[in-house]
């Protein structure tokens, strides 16, 4: 995984993943499934999308597809990617991929990384503690399905 490490960006902050990172923003109706990120990891204790780093190789939606694959068993076929959004820090930037299922979708696996997985009213997500990148862009991201 060459793209995993410590990176900085031009407004000072330290991010984790040198090629960006990226990761999804699954609907269901008005649901909208979420992590709880394990205590140990960056801003552990925070819910926020199922994602990281990306590879010098990978384009966005590749990248949260596979974090997605790899932290909860989401399968790619099991959702439409339907928009994304940007959040450009300068010199490196944090893609959310949006994509939307039919059914609400059950993690089949989740890795050390994860706690919990679960679906959450959009309406309520703000009621959570959330991870501080993804609470900065909800009030955005709430508007993209």
């Amino acid at each position: 995984m060459d793209g995993d490490g410590w990176t900085w960006c031009a407004q000072g902050h330290r991010h984790w993943g040198r090629f960006g990172a990226a990761g999804l923003l699954l609907w269901h109706n008005d649901y909208v499934l979420l992590q709880l990120r394990a205590a140990w990891s960056h801003h552990g204790g925070t819910w926020g999308l199922l994602g990281g780093a990306r590879n010098g190789t990978e384009t966005a939606e590749e990248a949260a597809q596979r974090e997605a694959l790899e932290e909860a068993g989401l399968s790619p076929g099991s959702y439409e990617i339907v928009g994304r959004y940007v959040d450009d820090h300068g010199g490196w930037s944090y893609t959310t991929v949006v994509a939307r299922t039919e059914v609400p979708i059950l993690p089949t696996a989740l890795t050390a990384e994860t706690t919990e997985v679960r679906w959450v009213p959009a309406d309520r997500i703000d009621l959570l503690p959330l991870h501080p990148g993804f609470a900065a862009t909800w009030g955005v991201l709430r508007s993209i399905a």
